[in-house]
């Protein structure tokens, strides 16, 4: 039986980036699913369930990453962790480009 895959890139929108409290709400959610969850910023990819994985991406605002998730809840993950970064902004305020900050 085939696994099954979701896939979706993300960027970074809150100011502070990702540091130590939004990795753990990423962790948090990750951990909800039965699937597993990686996350890659382009030069490596980590476990998306481990905190001491997730501080290595070291991503800061404006940083894109790369979530996939495999195994039956792959989806709801992808939607809820989506849903966390992008538009939660892990509940912190929202980073504004240096071009748009002077608008």
């Amino acid at each position: 039986m085939a696994s099954t895959v979701s896939q979706t890139e993300v960027e970074i929108k809150n100011a502070n980036g990702m540091h130590m409290r939004p990795a753990m709400q990423f962790v948090d959610t990750a951990s909800r699913f039965t699937c597993s969850v990686k996350v890659g910023n382009g030069k490596i990819e980590v476990d998306g369930k481990s905190i001491m994985h997730m501080a290595m991406l070291a991503a800061a605002a404006g940083t894109k990453l790369t979530i996939k998730a495999e195994g039956p809840d792959c989806q709801q993950a992808i939607d809820a962790l989506k849903d966390l970064v992008e538009v939660k902004l892990f509940g912190e305020p929202a980073w504004l480009p240096k071009e748009k900050a002077a608008e």
